[in-house]
């Protein structure tokens, strides 16, 4: 019996790439739903909201009775504070210098589900940042790389000379903890591993 299709609920060209990474195969349709945290919502909550939230729009259009659906969200949270997309430059440059020489949180939710069922996962990490100058701040925003980043940052591009330390999961900053999200696709019937077992 072959396994059940896999849709990503989600456009991030980093996300397929790391579905891939687990000899995942996978169709790519982008969900647009409201991304507004609630009053008094914790980052938590939000980030879980979000992956469930993607999933379940996913699913509601989906044709294919068979097919999982895989929903992820990431933020960056610091002192309570959840760092969204920039809006702009001013924007982006008011997130690093706040980041500066500081430690934060990222948070990362997955869900995965079907008609039948539906499951999420969360993945903590905690990165700190060295001291980032001003002048810094700017070339970096000129490599367009802050952009549409949560935290204006992307771990695995430039970003990285700016990280003194991790822990946790850098597939989990990333947008995709890889450790989450294999063991909530093995619990749906597909295995990462067995995959490339079979070949």
């Amino acid at each position: 019996m072959s396994p059940s299709p896999l849709i990503l609920a989600s456009a991030s060209p980093r996300r397929r790439a790391l579905l891939e990474q687990l000899g995942i195969e996978c169709t790519v349709v982008q969900q647009d739903i409201d991304e507004t945290r609630r009053k008094g919502e914790l980052p938590v909550a939000y980030v879980r909201r979000m992956a469930q939230g993607k999933a379940a729009a996913a699913l509601g259009s989906c044709r294919q009775p068979h097919a999982l659906i895989l929903g992820a969200d990431t933020i960056v949270v610091l002192d309570g504070e959840v760092m969204g997309k920039p809006r702009d430059e001013l924007d982006a440059r008011r997130m690093l210098l706040q980041l500066s020489n500081r430690e934060h949180e990222v948070l990362s939710a997955v869900t995965v589900c079907s008609q039948a069922d539906s499951e999420t996962a969360l993945s903590v990490s905690h990165v700190k940042f060295r001291v980032i100058s001003p002048l810094e701040v700017a070339a970096y925003w000129s490599t367009g790389e802050p952009a549409g980043k949560a935290g204006a940052y992307a771990i695995q591009g430039r970003a990285a000379v700016f990280i003194e330390h991790l822990s946790g999961s850098y597939s989990g900053v990333m947008g995709l903890p890889l450790f989450e999200t294999a063991q909530l696709l093995d619990a749906f019937g597909i295995h990462c591993l067995a995959r490339h077992a079979e070949q």
